[in-house]
């Protein structure tokens, strides 16, 4: 077996098992308050916040641990209307005929529409984008490996991390979403835009539609053998 370089794991925190149920209990009762919302309040968050929740999302496993990911947080003002209006471009031809009558029927209960005023009105979008090369060093051009995976833990753990600051989140993911390229000037050769985050605070009358409640139990996501 080849060798390769290790340092000894020191920062692992072991709790009796009976801590280890309450944490797991805690976490998931944290977990269940998030909501995907879409009413946004524009009361500012700091820079600081934002920047810990992204290096959260950078600390996620990834394929051969080389990181193909890279976000761009947008407070700008102009930056989020020139996002709305292409977004909600794309949208207008994804509901007026280009999604289908099946996967239209599926957001009903959502209430979605193609009207998304809380891409001008949170006070941060954070566009997520997939890489093609790179690697643990930016000057690296190595082939990356289990992209989309890798790319999707890291979403997980960056949306995780802004509920548990004190924000909401919305995940958006307008088709197609190449319009994200130039406006957040990426390199279109290597990169491809995976999703689009909207966080802040949520509005004094959000709701959250019943249909987003209900959530299948354990016995049907799980199997123990």
């Amino acid at each position: 077996m080849k060798q390769h370089a290790n340092v000894p794991l020191n920062d692992f925190v072991e709790y009796p098992q009976e801590e280890m149920l309450s944490r797991a209990t805690e976490f998931l009762d944290e977990a269940k308050r998030r909501h995907t919302i879409r009413s946004f309040s524009d009361r500012p968050v700091p820079k600081e916040i934002i920047e810990a929740c992204i290096k959260t999302a950078g600390s996620a496993p990834s394929g051969a641990n080389h990181q193909p990911w890279h976000f761009v947080a947008i407070h700008s003002q102009d930056v989020k209307q020139q996002i709305r209006a292409a977004a909600e471009q794309q949208e207008q031809a994804f509901y007026e005929g280009r999604a289908g009558e099946e996967w239209l029927d599926a957001l009903k209960p959502l209430g979605t529409d193609a009207d998304k005023p809380y891409l001008e009105h949170a006070p941060w979008l954070i566009a997520i984008f997939s890489q093609k090369k790179g690697g643990i060093h930016s000057e690296d051009k190595h082939t990356n490996y289990y992209v989309h995976e890798s790319v999707g833990i890291a979403t997980g753990f960056l949306i995780q991390a802004l509920h548990h600051a004190g924000l909401a989140t919305l995940t958006h993911t307008p088709k197609p979403m190449s319009f994200l390229m130039e406006i957040c000037q990426r390199d279109k050769e290597n990169e491809r835009p995976y999703m689009l985050l909207i966080a802040g605070y949520p509005a004094e009358d959000a709701t959250v539609p019943e249909h987003a409640l209900v959530k299948k139990p354990l016995e049907e996501i799980a199997t123990f053998l």
